[in-house]
């Protein structure tokens, strides 16, 4: 995420120079005059730039992450859990950190960390009806 922000962030920098240091060159007093506005509009569209990247890319991120965690520290026993490994099965117990959850008919326990845990699909009985 981090790399992707901040190649993000340079390319905007190099694109609001670009655009705000265009002014003729040589010529009368009066290219002097909008060099001064040019230079105001130019840190205008930084911030603009800058802002939008925040709302657009780092904020989203930022609610993902609350999101995440949050479920993660609700997991309970009988909770149907997706890990980011793929493994799917059912949380048998919850140890501050870990999480010990059975993969298939074949009751296979598994200890993981809470970090490891990618979706919560709570199957607890009656809550979810088969289709």
């Amino acid at each position: 995420m981090k790399k992707s922000f901040y190649s993000i962030l340079a390319l905007a920098m190099i694109v609001c120079l670009v655009f705000s240091g265009c002014a003729p060159a040589g010529g009368t007093g009066d290219a002097a005059a909008t060099g001064g506005a040019s230079s105001y509009s130019g840190i205008i569209i930084l911030v603009v730039m800058i802002a939008v990247f925040y709302f657009m890319l780092i904020r989203p991120e930022n609610k993902k992450k609350k999101a995440a965690e949050e479920m993660r520290k609700n997991l309970s026993v009988g909770d149907k859990i997706t890990t980011i490994g793929g493994m799917v099965g059912k949380v048998v117990e919850v140890n501050g950190d870990l999480i010990t959850f059975e993969t298939g008919e074949d009751r296979v326990r598994i200890q993981v960390t809470k970090w490891a845990i990618s979706t919560n699909n709570i199957d607890k009985s009656g809550d979810q009806q088969s289709k």
